[in-house]
Protein backbone atom coordinates (compact mmCIF):
# COMPACT_ATOMS: atom_id res chain seq x y z
CA UNK A 1 0.00 0.00 0.00
CA UNK A 2 2.67 2.51 1.04
CA UNK A 3 3.75 2.35 -3.19
CA UNK A 4 0.35 3.33 -4.16
CA UNK A 5 0.32 5.94 -1.53
CA UNK A 6 3.54 7.30 -2.73
CA UNK A 7 2.65 7.19 -6.49
CA UNK A 8 -0.54 9.03 -5.71
CA UNK A 9 1.48 11.97 -4.09
CA UNK A 10 4.55 12.10 -6.16
CA UNK A 11 2.24 11.87 -9.49
CA UNK A 12 -0.44 14.41 -8.33
CA UNK A 13 -3.29 11.69 -9.12
CA UNK A 14 -6.73 11.84 -7.99
CA UNK A 15 -6.35 7.43 -7.39
CA UNK A 16 -4.36 5.00 -7.97
CA UNK A 17 -5.69 1.16 -8.26
CA UNK A 18 -3.79 -1.97 -7.96
CA UNK A 19 -4.81 -5.61 -8.80
CA UNK A 20 -3.25 -8.64 -9.87
CA UNK A 21 -0.11 -7.21 -10.66
CA UNK A 22 -1.23 -3.94 -12.45
CA UNK A 23 -1.36 -0.45 -11.25
CA UNK A 24 -3.38 1.96 -12.91
CA UNK A 25 -3.08 5.56 -11.98
CA UNK A 26 -6.37 8.06 -12.51
CA UNK A 27 -6.85 11.78 -12.88
CA UNK A 28 -10.67 12.69 -12.95
CA UNK A 29 -12.01 14.53 -10.29
CA UNK A 30 -15.22 13.41 -8.38
CA UNK A 31 -16.51 9.55 -9.15
CA UNK A 32 -16.54 9.22 -12.89
CA UNK A 33 -13.18 7.01 -12.78
CA UNK A 34 -14.56 4.84 -10.00
CA UNK A 35 -18.05 4.13 -12.35
CA UNK A 36 -16.52 3.55 -15.35
CA UNK A 37 -14.28 0.95 -14.27
CA UNK A 38 -17.10 -0.69 -11.76
CA UNK A 39 -19.68 -0.24 -14.61
CA UNK A 40 -17.19 -1.20 -17.66
CA UNK A 41 -14.57 -3.20 -16.17
CA UNK A 42 -15.58 -4.77 -12.66
CA UNK A 43 -12.74 -7.52 -12.97
CA UNK A 44 -10.04 -4.63 -11.73
CA UNK A 45 -12.05 -3.85 -8.70
CA UNK A 46 -12.38 -7.00 -7.53
CA UNK A 47 -9.71 -7.45 -5.09
CA UNK A 48 -8.15 -3.93 -5.82
CA UNK A 49 -6.24 -1.97 -3.32
CA UNK A 50 -6.85 1.76 -3.90
CA UNK A 51 -4.79 4.97 -2.97
CA UNK A 52 -7.32 8.14 -3.33
CA UNK A 53 -6.87 11.66 -2.21
CA UNK A 54 -10.27 12.31 -1.02
CA UNK A 55 -13.26 9.45 -0.58
CA UNK A 56 -16.90 10.63 -0.13
CA UNK A 57 -19.90 8.13 0.48
CA UNK A 58 -20.50 8.17 -3.02
CA UNK A 59 -17.11 6.76 -4.10
CA UNK A 60 -17.03 4.68 -1.11
CA UNK A 61 -20.05 2.65 -2.54
CA UNK A 62 -18.40 2.37 -5.86
CA UNK A 63 -15.69 0.72 -3.97
CA UNK A 64 -17.63 -1.37 -2.01
CA UNK A 65 -19.91 -2.44 -4.97
CA UNK A 66 -16.44 -3.24 -7.18
CA UNK A 67 -15.47 -5.77 -4.01
CA UNK A 68 -12.14 -3.67 -3.38
CA UNK A 69 -10.10 -5.34 -0.60
CA UNK A 70 -8.00 -2.28 0.89
CA UNK A 71 -8.39 1.98 0.71
CA UNK A 72 -5.80 4.66 1.78
CA UNK A 73 -7.33 8.00 1.54
CA UNK A 74 -5.83 11.27 2.84
CA UNK A 75 -9.71 12.72 3.53
CA UNK A 76 -12.68 10.78 4.37
CA UNK A 77 -15.91 12.18 4.95
CA UNK A 78 -17.64 10.63 8.32
CA UNK A 79 -20.54 9.36 5.73
CA UNK A 80 -18.02 7.18 4.05
CA UNK A 81 -16.72 5.59 6.43
CA UNK A 82 -20.44 4.55 8.11
CA UNK A 83 -20.37 2.71 4.55
CA UNK A 84 -17.45 1.34 4.77
CA UNK A 85 -18.24 -0.13 8.40
CA UNK A 86 -21.03 -1.83 6.54
CA UNK A 87 -18.18 -4.12 4.56
CA UNK A 88 -15.21 -6.12 4.46
CA UNK A 89 -13.22 -3.12 3.24
CA UNK A 90 -9.97 -2.35 5.42
CA UNK A 91 -9.50 1.69 5.52
CA UNK A 92 -6.86 3.85 6.20
CA UNK A 93 -6.82 7.61 6.00
CA UNK A 94 -4.67 10.40 6.93
CA UNK A 95 -8.08 12.55 8.27
CA UNK A 96 -11.91 12.03 9.02
CA UNK A 97 -13.98 14.87 8.08
CA UNK A 98 -17.76 15.67 8.60
CA UNK A 99 -18.74 16.09 4.99
CA UNK A 100 -17.09 16.68 1.58
CA UNK A 101 -16.53 19.88 0.14
CA UNK A 102 -17.81 21.13 -3.28
CA UNK A 103 -15.04 22.36 -5.91
CA UNK A 104 -15.63 26.38 -5.06
CA UNK A 105 -16.12 25.26 -1.10
CA UNK A 106 -18.92 26.91 -0.81
CA UNK A 107 -21.43 24.02 0.61
CA UNK A 108 -21.30 19.96 0.19
CA UNK A 109 -19.69 18.19 -2.48
CA UNK A 110 -23.17 17.18 -4.99
CA UNK A 111 -22.94 13.44 -4.90
CA UNK A 112 -22.18 13.38 -0.79
CA UNK A 113 -25.42 15.39 -0.76
CA UNK A 114 -27.09 13.37 -2.89
CA UNK A 115 -26.20 10.00 -1.26
CA UNK A 116 -26.06 11.57 2.18
CA UNK A 117 -29.48 9.54 3.60
CA UNK A 118 -29.43 6.52 1.70
CA UNK A 119 -28.28 3.22 3.11
CA UNK A 120 -26.53 1.07 1.65
CA UNK A 121 -23.88 0.96 -1.28
CA UNK A 122 -26.74 -0.60 -3.96
CA UNK A 123 -29.01 2.53 -3.48
CA UNK A 124 -26.58 4.73 -4.23
CA UNK A 125 -25.34 3.51 -7.01
CA UNK A 126 -28.27 4.61 -9.39
CA UNK A 127 -28.27 8.00 -7.99
CA UNK A 128 -24.33 8.09 -9.34
CA UNK A 129 -25.27 6.68 -12.54
CA UNK A 130 -27.88 9.38 -13.13
CA UNK A 131 -25.70 12.34 -12.19
CA UNK A 132 -23.11 11.22 -14.34
CA UNK A 133 -25.33 11.03 -17.50
CA UNK A 134 -26.71 14.34 -16.76
CA UNK A 135 -23.27 15.92 -16.56
CA UNK A 136 -21.81 14.27 -19.91
CA UNK A 137 -24.93 14.86 -21.62
CA UNK A 138 -24.02 19.07 -21.23
CA UNK A 139 -20.46 18.59 -22.26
Amino acid sequence: MEELIDLLHSGGYSCVIANKGKVRTFTQRGVADLYDLLTQEPEFLKGAMIADKVVGKGAAALMISGGIKELYTDIISSKAMDLFRTSDVKVGFGQEVPFIWNRNHTGWCPVETMCSEEKSAEAILPLIRDFLEKIRSRK
